[in-house]
C-alpha cells in the first residue's frame, strides 16, 4: 500500500550508533557501540526488566547491508512508512555516525522511505554521570557552514525515497532554538532549497513544553516531544517527589515513573494542526545512565495501543499527507526504547502498530 492510500503515516526515529567509530573508541573504549551499554544493563529494583536482549535481528552491525535491508523489511511489514535517521553535523563539516545512512544513500538499498533529523546537541557525559565532560560541541559557524551542510544533504533530499509533504523534503531539527538566529537560519535554508531547484523544504522543529513554538520562527510544523530523559514527569513542581527520587538514587534505584500516567504528558489530548504527535512505547535509559536513569514502569502493548489511539485521534481530521505519527523509536536499545523485537515482547508492539494501521487505512 502506498502512503497516498494509507490514512496513517508512521515514521520511526532511527539511531545509527550500532557500529564502532574512532571517537567512541577514544571516549568509551575500543569497539564501543550502543550494544555495549545494552549488554551490561542490570536490574535495579524488583520487577525491573533488564537486560533487553534482541530477538530477530540479533546484536547487529549497521555496516552490514543485509542488516539494514532486514530492518526495513521488518518495519514495512508492520505498517511503518519509513525511518527518520538521526543525523549529526557539528559544524565546520564535522560529522559522526554518518556511515550507515551514507551507504543507504549510495547503494539505493534498502528501497525504503526515509527522512533526516538533525540531532544538533552538544555531546557530553551527562547520561554517564559526567555532566561537565564535553565530548564534542555543537557549533554554528555561520552562513558558509549552512551552505556546506545543505550541499552535503542535497543528494538525500533529491533521492526518490525521501519522505515529502507537498513535494518538499521533510527535515527535522532537534534543537530548533539552538541557532544564534533561528529565523535567519530557516530563511537561509529555504533560499538554498529554492536555488537548488527543490520545491522547498518542509522544516519541522521539535517542540518541548515550556519552550518556544518552532512555527513562530519559520518552521512549517513541529513534533511534540516531552522527552523523558530531560525530567521525571510530574516531579518538577513537587519538592516532595524530587526529594523522594533523590533518596532513591542514593539507595541505587533510578527514577521510576508510571508509563500510564506519562501518556497524558507526552500526548496531550489537543495539539495545533501543525504539531505532530510522537508516541513513546517504552523508556528505560538505565543501561546508559545507571542510577541517574529514568524508567517508565509497566509499559505494555495494551497501554501502547491506548497511546497510539490517542495520537490517531489527534490527527484524524488532517489532510492525508499530514496524518503523520512519529514513533520513538525504532532501535534505541540503551534507552529501552526499541520497536525492534526482543526476547520478552517479540513482535507485540509492532503488532499494535499494524493493527491500528489496518484499522485506519483505505485501499487495503
Amino acid at each position: 500500500m502506498s502512503a497516498q492510500e494509507s490514512v496513517l503515516r508512521f515514521i520511526a526515529f532511527y539511531l545509527p550508533q550500532f557500529h564502532p567509530i574512532k571517537e567512541n573508541d577514544e571516549w568509551w573504549g575500543k569497539g564501543f557501540t550502543e550494544w555495549t551499554n545494552t549488554g551490561k544493563a542490570r536490574r535495579r529494583f524488583i520487577g525491573h526488566y533488564q537486560p533487553h536482549v534482541p530477538a530477530d535481528l540479533g546484536y547487529y552491525d549497521l555496516r552490514v547491508p543485509e542488516v539494514r535491508v532486514a530492518q526495513a523489511e521488518l518495519a514495512r511489514s508492520y505498517g511503518i512508512e519509513g525511518f527518520c535517521y538521526y543525523h549529526y553535523w557539528f559544524g565546520d563539516g564535522r560529522r559522526l555516525l554518518e556511515k550507515p545512512f551514507q551507504e543507504v544513500l549510495a547503494s539505493s538499498q534498502p528501497d525504503y522511505p526515509f527522512c533526516l533529523c538533525w540531532a544538533n546537541d552538544t555531546w557530553t557525559g551527562i547520561w554517564h554521570g559526567a555532566p561537565d565532560r564535553t565530548l564534542i560541541e555543537q557549533k554554528y559557524p555561520g552562513a558558509h557552514d549552512d551552505e556546506a551542510h545543505f550541499a552535503a544533504l542535497l543528494p538525500a533530499f533529491r533521492d526518490k525515497r525521501y519522505i515529502r509533504i507537498d513535494g518538499k523534503p521533510i527535515f527535522i531539527v532537534w534543537r530548533p532554538f539552538g541557532f544564534p538566529n533561528p529565523l535567519a537560519t530557516v530563511n537561509r535554508w529555504r533560499l538554498m532549497a529554492k536555488e537548488a531547484g527543490l520545491p522547498g523544504l518542509y522544516l519541522v522543529g521539535i517542540f518541548r513544553p515550556g519552550g518556544g513554538q518552532p512555527e513562530d520562527y519559520g518552521f512549517n510544523a513541529s513534533v511534540h516531544n516531552d522527552n523523558p530523559q530531560l525530567r521525571p514527569w510530574g516531579t518538577w513542581k513537587n519538592p516532595m517527589k524530587l526529594a523522594y527520587y533523590a533518596l532513591q538514587r542514593k539507595l541505587g534505584i533510578p527514577t521510576v515513573y508510571s508509563y500510564k500516567k506519562a501518556i497524558d504528558t507526552f500526548l496531550p489530548k489537543q495539539m495545533p494542526d501543525t504539531r505532530y504527535p510522537s508516541v513513546i512505547h517504552s523508556w528505560d535509559n538505565t543501561p546508559r545512565s545507571g542510577v541517574n536513569g529514568l524508567v517508565l514502569k509497566d509499559s505494555s502493548p495494551e497501554l501502547f495501543r491506548v497511546a497510539l489511539r490517542r495520537a490517531i485521534e489527534i490527527i484524524k481530521d488532517r489532510h492525508p499527507q499530514n496524518k503523520i505519527i512519529f514513533l520513538k523509536s525504532w532501535n534505541e536499545w540503551a534507552e529501552g526504547n526499541h520497536l525492534e523485537p526482543d526476547l520478552r515482547d517479540g513482535h507485540a508492539y509492532l503488532q499494535v502498530i499494524l493493527d491500528e494501521y489496518l484499522n485506519n487505512s483505505v485501499g487495503c
